[in-house]
């Protein structure tokens, strides 16, 4: 179940020259909120983030400060929490004839305490990709 989908804005590290902030789109799906019955999932909050054209930063150059950030404010836990950055498929060049596919990845944390360290980034491939796919085209 859908439980968060916004524009979500994160202060940064630098003050008054607000360095490190930045906005993304953040989808938060809670499996355990489904009203049918099915299996028990390890990591049952699904977190899908990505870029806004009108932000300072990627989430990805500060991947480790919004996930910190975000399990915080939404009070998650984040070893139950999986952590996906997705690229929608981009067009470029003279009548948009490149395309650079969709993507899907998967960030892994070190949490110290209660600040995430050390991203991992996998993409994700079916059939964890597919149920991902049909999470957020939903």
């Amino acid at each position: 179940m859908l439980i968060y989908d916004d524009i979500f804005s994160w202060s940064g590290w630098g003050g008054k020259l607000m360095l490190g902030s930045g906005k993304c789109r953040l989808r938060i799906y809670d499996l355990k909120k489904d009203n049918k019955k099915s299996l028990m999932h390890l990591r049952p909050v699904i977190v899908v983030v990505s870029d806004v054209p009108d932000s300072k930063m990627s989430v990805r150059a500060a991947t480790s400060h919004v996930v910190t950030t975000v399990a915080k404010e939404f009070n998650l836990d984040p070893h139950r929490m999986l952590w996906i950055e997705y690229y929608p498929e981009n067009k470029y060049g003279v009548d948009g004839k490149h395309v650079i596919s969709e993507k899907f990845d998967a960030v892994e944390f070190t949490w110290h305490k209660d600040k995430a360290i050390q991203p991992k980034w996998r993409t994700l491939k079916p059939p964890l990709l597919d149920e991902i796919k049909k999470l957020v085209n939903s």
